[in-house]
């Protein structure tokens, strides 16, 4: 997989989870989910992405937007439902995907240094 203007990037942990707006609007699905990180990775909450494959090159993938998070340890939002484990919701396509496996939620980053640190922190499993 290449994501474009990324030279590294990380899959989610298993142990994550997310909370869905009980009263989301009719636009993209992931818009309306906030996502908890566990402990360890809070300080990379500003490099996790949803990124889409693009129409240009199946193995290509596009940085769409940051996504919303808040620590585990952070109280949770009122009006939303959960937490739900983020696996498997992103083995399976959903609403607006036309096929499965072509939208993710990475870890990106630019320099090494951080991505060597996330990927450390991801593989520290309690």
């Amino acid at each position: 997989m290449i994501v474009q203007d990324t030279n590294f990037f990380c899959d989610m942990p298993e142990d994550m989870q997310y909370l869905r707006d009980r009263n989301p609007p009719q636009n993209f699905l992931e818009q309306n989910m906030i996502f908890i990180l566990p402990e360890r990775l809070r300080r990379f909450h500003r490099n996790l992405f949803h990124v889409r494959r693009t129409d240009s090159d199946a193995t290509v993938y596009a940085p769409l937007f940051r996504v919303r998070c808040i620590s585990a340890r952070d109280p949770l939002p009122e009006g939303y439902d959960g937490p739900f484990d983020v696996f498997p919701f992103y083995t399976n396509p959903t609403r607006r995907r036309r096929r499965t496996l072509d939208y993710y939620v990475l870890f990106l980053f630019r320099d090494k240094l951080s991505y060597v640190k996330c990927r450390d922190a991801i593989a520290r499993v309690p």
